[in-house]
């Protein structure tokens, strides 16, 4: 059983990181899946088709950076993701990939916090530091995330185990080199 509060699989993304044609094909396919669903169940099912599909345009990486790769930018934004941890959200998971991250964050009842001002938060956090580290490499008035988040609601403890597990052998299926298996880019607390 998942203890009482909020729990959530949180994607973000680096901007650009997903072709364009391929993303509004994409969210249009999500959008008719949602209006089509007449059940919460069928409902639930258009919502992980959509994260199914929006995960292997991402992990793909046919178009944008891969800012994610360097060391001392994914020690960053590995950092702020426990941070979150004092401010009283828990962090049960995260995976960083090379151009995106997932991470489970689980919301306590009772607390005082919100949940999408904390992701909010550290969306631009996490920003600001990228831009001090990839100064020369990141134009001034570009993005470092693209704007907004993509969230899926953990909605028991089984579902959370898998979760986990699909997080924590992410970059195994990937093929990434050997440093995307453990930390800073991947984290099972």
């Amino acid at each position: 059983m998942l203890p009482p509060g909020e729990t959530i699989l949180l994607t973000l993304r680096l901007a650009g990181s997903i072709p364009t044609r391929a993303g509004r094909q994409l969210h249009a396919q999500h959008i008719a899946a949602r209006q089509a669903a007449d059940s919460p169940e069928a409902h639930r099912r258009a919502e992980k088709q959509f994260f199914a599909g929006f995960d292997a345009l991402l992990d793909a990486r046919t178009v944008g950076p891969d800012y994610l790769t360097k060391e001392k930018l994914a020690e960053t934004v590995a950092g702020e993701l426990l941070m979150l941890e004092e401010q009283g959200l828990r962090v049960p998971c995260f995976v960083l990939l090379p151009n995106h991250l997932h991470a489970v964050l689980h919301l306590p009842v009772g607390s005082s916090l919100s949940l999408y001002k904390t992701v909010e938060l550290l969306h631009q956090r996490t920003a600001n530091l990228a831009r001090r580290l990839l100064r020369g490499q990141l134009p001034p008035e570009a993005d470092f995330w693209q704007p907004g988040f993509h969230e899926l609601p953990v909605l028991d403890a089984p579902e959370l185990t898998r979760i986990q597990t699909y997080l924590l052998a992410h970059p195994q299926r990937l093929h990434l080199p050997e440093r995307f298996h453990d930390w800073p880019y991947v984290y099972g607390g």
